[in-house]
């Protein structure tokens, strides 16, 4: 690596020619603050708070874009000298004058990027450059989110994540000078446009001007109803995310804690979304397999990002027969709660209230299909939120997260696999399906259950599995700009596959637009995918339990309900279908 000296605030350092004054400095413990920086995705210098002096320069530069490669050998740069300091104060001054600033009702006070570096430079509320603003009607349209605009700082990270990331491009600047805005094509809300609700948007936005949509107060009212049996049902990638919240490390493994804590919060039964992980890869791998020897509507598709699943509708409407009719998890879990878990414990599934707790903000959408119901009339789904919203359930009843004891999911939806677990990582669900269809439907026992060629946070992975002599070619795509590049090259027959595992969110559920935000100073040097990816990926290593189809709580459903995979039944509660949606 080739490297250059510089002197960085009077001292000298050996940094990499090819990064940015900004990481070069951080490289050697110099933090410079930003707002509209995200590595790799928005690297514009549109905000001036990176701002830094270098020697001779006839202005202060951005550090966030200005190469290390274009500075002289022994330049010196200046970090936190008077004139970079007043330069950001004035920038804070000027964006707060356009901003609401109710900062104690703001669900992002505390975890705000730019309330924090207002705090860090001794900024008021009330400034110099206050003067009449123009206030925008708040947007509450969309399923899943809320958008603020009244909050909004015009970084743009949000729209480069929805265009860049996600190849969806619904949002973006309007207008120019001080009208500049950002919202959808012709002023349009955001309920009516092609939003795949993944809120991708939400996890970068360094304010509170996108939120997603609190649905906590139906939780609490359920929970004091004493006419609703309430129970709730935790994803795979909330167990690694949820401690966040309360100051533990990145990836802390919280499972026992977030039990104890929904007991506490009064539900009456407490249950593992990787149960039904189980449950749809017995239910997905057996279809796949009926296709495969059938060599129809190949490759498969999964279904368990509800994102992709809207995705796809929109976007790719000629894909929708490739895709697996099995329910998400979330879906499943709902379905058998309101018909198998209703007879088992003797209650009307109408006084059956189901509480979703995801790392997915599309989660909220797919609760609201009203296509999906496994009794009529009855939403499988009562209500989804996210695992920020759970986080905020616990403090605001006083329970003390990191002081609680370890407690295990109720019965008769128990700990689920170690298969179950993965499905939170990108490539998990193919894990999981692989592990089950090689040994419990095709016979064949794998050297090892861990299939690493899936694994990664590549955007694309492909492999190819010899299973009883069949010759099985898969691929795994998380982000959906890299979910368009796979399908596009299987329509043009560039790539032939059997199976196909999609994922919305880059890294899979473990980044979900619902898990914790983690500040840019932290997101763009830290890989929020990797860290908690693997914290599953050890999960699974520790379960007793490491495939779907030997969970004796999914073989006990079927012994006594649906009698085998891909039964009548089964694909009455379990199944599902999927409809075209406009663009526009």
């Amino acid at each position: 690596m080739e490297m250059k000296n510089l002197i960085i605030n009077g001292k000298e350092y050996s940094v990499p020619n090819d990064m940015t004054i900004l990481e070069a400095c951080r490289t050697v413990g110099v933090y410079i603050p930003t707002l509209c920086w995200l590595k790799d995705v928005n690297e514009i210098g549109a905000c001036r708070i990176c701002v830094v002096e270098v020697k001779g320069a006839r202005s202060l530069v951005a550090s966030c874009v200005y190469p290390v490669a274009d500075l002289r050998p022994g330049s010196e740069i200046f970090t936190n000298s008077p004139a970079v300091i007043e330069a950001r104060k004035t920038t804070l001054e000027l964006i707060l004058s356009t901003h609401d600033k109710k900062c104690l009702s703001c669900v992002r006070s505390g975890n705000c990027e730019l309330q924090t570096l207002c705090n860090e430079y001794g900024i008021e509320n009330e400034g110099r450059f206050d003067g009449a603003v123009e206030a925008y009607d708040i947007d509450t349209s969309a399923t899943h989110m809320i958008r603020n605009n009244n909050k909004c700082i015009l970084c743009r990270r949000c729209s480069a994540v929805c265009s860049k990331i996600q190849s969806v491009a619904v949002i973006g600047a309007n207008e120019r000078g001080f009208k500049t805005h950002i919202g959808c094509a012709f002023e349009a809300d955001l309920g009516d446009v092609a939003c795949v609700s993944c809120g991708q948007c939400i996890n970068v936005c360094p304010t509170g001007a996108l939120t997603e949509r609190d649905d906590t107060d139906k939780v609490f009212a359920a929970l004091s109803d004493p006419s609703k049996h309430v129970i709730v049902q935790t994803a795979p990638s909330v167990r690694v995310g949820l401690g966040e919240e309360f100051g533990l490390p990145i990836g802390t493994i919280v499972t026992g804690k977030m039990v104890s804590a929904l007991k506490r919060l009064g539900f009456d039964g407490v249950f593992d979304t990787n149960f039904t992980a189980d449950l749809t890869i017995m239910e997905e791998a057996t279809e796949f397999l009926d296709r495969y020897t059938k060599k129809e509507n190949l490759p498969l598709i999964t279904s368990c990002s509800p994102g992709w699943i809207k995705y796809c509708e929109h976007y790719h409407p000629d894909m929708i027969p490739n895709l697996s009719s099995c329910k998400s998890p979330q879906g499943m879990f709902g379905a058998v709660a309101k018909t198998y878990y209703a007879e088992k414990m003797g209650l009307d599934p109408k006084d059956i209230f189901v509480v979703s707790v995801m790392p997915c903000t599309a989660k909220k959408f797919e609760a609201e299909r009203v296509d999906h119901s496994a009794v009529k009339g009855i939403p499988d789904i009562d209500v989804a939120i996210t695992t920020r919203e759970l986080a905020r359930m616990i403090k605001k009843c006083g329970i003390m997260f990191n002081m609680l004891p370890d407690e295990e999911f109720d019965k008769p939806f128990g700990l689920g696999s170690g298969a179950g677990t993965i499905f939170g990582a990108t490539g998990g669900v193919m894990e999981a399906a692989l592990r089950t269809a090689a040994i419990k439907l095709l016979g064949v026992e794998l050297p090892d259950v861990e299939l690493k060629e899936v694994r990664g946070i590549e955007g694309i992975k492909e492999a190819t599995y010899n299973l009883a002599g069949n010759e099985i070619k898969v691929a795994v795509a998380s982000g959906l700009a890299n979910a368009k590049a796979l399908l596009d090259a299987v329509k043009s027959g560039e790539k032939r596959y059997d199976f196909i595992e999609i994922m919305a969110c880059p890294g899979g559920c473990v980044n979900g637009g619902g898990q914790p935000i983690q500040p840019a100073s932290v997101r763009n040097f830290v890989d929020l995918r990797a860290v908690r990816g693997a914290a599953l990926y050890e999960d699974d290593r520790q379960l007793p339990v490491r495939l779907s189809h030997e969970n004796e709580d999914v073989k006990a459903v079927y012994d006594e309900y649906f009698k085998e995979p891909g039964s009548h039944r089964a694909h009455e509660v379990l199944h599902t279908g999927y409809i075209a949606r406009p663009k526009y």
